[in-house]
């Protein structure tokens, strides 16, 4: 599910520090648009000139040309400005980007539970581009207007008081109802982005599951499911587009209603002697610098609406806190003492959030050098535990202690550095076989990768193909195995070296000729590390040093294979059903 929204709204000044690192070029683009604005304001003012001196026959050749210069000059201010803007929108948008990206991949581990993927994937793509016509067509577009309109304004007056009274009540009335469906936008923007990332969450669920959807036989109904998704985006989008509908023709309407009135009053006036024909035309030229800055401006308040309802969803992802925001910078201790044990767990309890207990006062320890093995039935808890030494939860109750410090003394880069974490459904990434390796030991040679790859029993893999190491896994390694890509998530774990080694089911999908091979390579590497297990297949941890048997979040017995099968009934239960025992 998606978490609520923070009540935090943002505004324009939430904008800043994005336009921090640009500002630099955001100078000289403010001045290149006042000169460009300026460039404008003189050509009505030469055009009168010019009109003048024809009425008077007299010479414009050197007024006509300097015309010319005046608009040849504004037009490349204009391009250079519009090219400066576009660079300075990409370079935002790609900040904003780098910033999200490493944002969400140090969240806390329980933010991607509560969150759709999809979500968080539109946050990062679509709301990210939107920021783009803050920058383009609705930051500085408002700023330009707001001096064309200014210039032009004082230049009406100058020429007549009364035709800019009349132009400012037609305008005024226009621009009052346009802004009033405006402010509206912000909303049914956020909710048209939220809409979005709501049919990105459909399609993410459904591309993630294609096959087994396929064998479902369930096409058509996820199809209708993604169709919901894109309606419902589609009607959010359609909101917002009747309301800017509705703003253009009212801009366009001013404009055409207050150039009516002009040449109404503005030739009455001309026949009465009040202003001469070249006044009018340099006054028309002025209202068309007047309302056309407006109407640009207008606009652009409409796209920085639509930005700011994008930037209110990306300042939530960035208000989250990171997971580790509050960690001592502490390195690693070593051993006080050689009986210390590598993990401890001491009256330790834990739940998940809306859920109930997950685990109940669960104390045991992991010796160095030792083979500790976590069983019982499914939902014991016995996942939980690795998770809670690699600390993508904190314990709600007692201590887990690595090396005899307190997990959460440590920072948690200090701490994963001594850990190997295999997930249960040892996780592939799209790529390579090189560039799934490398995750663990990005300066590791080739030979390293390929004496790594042959403990697990993958050499096979890199030779079956020309691209060796470059062998493409595919999506989620699906053009591999299901037993090679848990070897190859081992494989990557064993490279980093960690002394500690957490493996949850490590040969959930393996054959029994994989699995004895696995099973060697666990073997010649348990010597000179500690290793806690996780295990259903109990055959592949009866040599273990100590078995943690867990019932229901509480352990229920500790010891070896022999001893366990006449103390535990459980253990001897578990065991029974996979033959054992007689």
């Amino acid at each position: 599910m998606t978490a609520p929204p923070t009540a935090r709204r943002v505004g324009l000044p939430a904008l800043l520090p994005y336009l921090r690192a640009h500002r630099g070029t955001l100078l000289v683009v403010a001045v290149l648009s006042l000169f460009s604005a300026g460039a404008a304001l003189v050509q009505p003012l030469l055009t009168r000139e010019v009109l003048d001196a024809i009425g008077a026959a007299q010479p414009v050749g050197g007024l006509v040309g300097l015309l010319v210069a005046l608009l040849v000059v504004g037009a490349a201010l204009d391009g250079v400005r519009d090219y400066l803007l576009q660079r300075t929108a990409e370079g935002l948008v790609l900040g904003t980007r780098h910033r999200l990206a490493g944002h969400l991949l140090r969240l806390p581990i329980v933010e991607y539970d509560q969150r759709r993927t999809g979500d968080l994937l539109s946050r990062v793509g679509a709301d990210t581009t939107l920021l783009r016509a803050v920058v383009t067509s609705g930051l500085f577009e408002t700023v330009t207007g707001f001096v064309m309109v200014l210039g032009a304004g004082t230049a009406m007056i100058l020429l007549d008081p009364l035709l800019f009274g009349v132009t400012l009540a037609g305008v005024g009335v226009g621009l009052s109802v346009a802004l009033f469906f405006a402010r509206r936008v912000r909303g049914l923007s956020e909710q048209a982005q939220a809409r979005v990332g709501e049919m990105t969450s459909a399609v993410e669920r459904a591309i993630s599951a294609a096959r087994t959807i396929r064998a479902s036989r369930a096409e058509e109904r996820e199809t209708d499911g993604v169709g919901t998704a894109a309606t419902q985006a589609y009607a959010a989008g359609l909101r917002v587009a009747r309301l800017q509908a509705l703003i253009g023709p009212v801009s366009t309407t001013a404009v055409q209603g207050a150039f009516l009135v002009v040449l109404g009053v503005g030739g009455a006036r001309v026949a009465t002697g009040a202003i001469t024909v070249g006044d009018l035309v340099a006054f028309i030229m002025f209202l068309f610098f007047l309302v056309l800055p407006l109407g640009q401006a207008l606009n652009a308040y409409t796209q920085l609406q639509t930005g700011l309802g994008a930037l209110q969803r990306i300042e939530e992802v960035l208000d989250l806190p990171m997971e580790g925001a509050g960690d001592t910078p502490a390195p690693l201790p070593s051993p006080r003492h050689p009986a210390t044990a590598a993990v401890e767990f001491d009256r330790v309890s834990f739940g998940y959030a809306d859920a109930g207990p997950v685990l109940h006062e669960v104390s045991f320890t992991v010796p160095y050098g030792t083979r500790t093995a976590l069983v019982g039935p499914s939902g014991a808890g016995k996942s939980t535990l690795l998770a809670l030494v690699e600390r993508f939860y904190e314990v709600t109750g007692g201590q887990v202690r690595v090396g005899g410090t307190d997990i959460r003394d440590l920072s948690r880069d200090a701490l994963r550095a001594q850990l190997g974490y295999v997930e249960q459904e040892a996780p592939v990434l799209a790529g390579t076989l090189r560039e799934n390796l490398l995750l663990t030991a990005p300066d590791a040679t080739e030979e390293q990768l390929l004496a790594v790859l042959a403990e697990v029993d993958l050499t096979r893999v890199v030779r079956r193909s020309p691209s060796g190491l470059d062998t493409q896994v595919g999506e989620g390694g699906v053009l591999l195995s299901g037993g090679e890509r848990q070897r190859l998530a081992i494989a990557r774990t064993l490279l980093a070296n960690p002394p500690v080694l957490l493996l949850d089911e490590p040969t959930s999908n393996l054959d029994a000729r994989s699995e004895a091979a696995l099973r060697r390579a666990i073997d010649a590497v348990a010597a000179d590390r500690t290793l806690l297990i996780v295990a259903h297949r109990l055959a592949t941890v009866v040599d273990a040093d100590q078995i943690v048997v867990l019932d229901a979040g509480r352990v229920v017995a500790v010891g070896a294979h022999s001893e366990l099968t006449e103390t535990s009934p459980l253990y001897r239960e578990l065991a029974a059903h996979q033959l054992l025992v007689g």
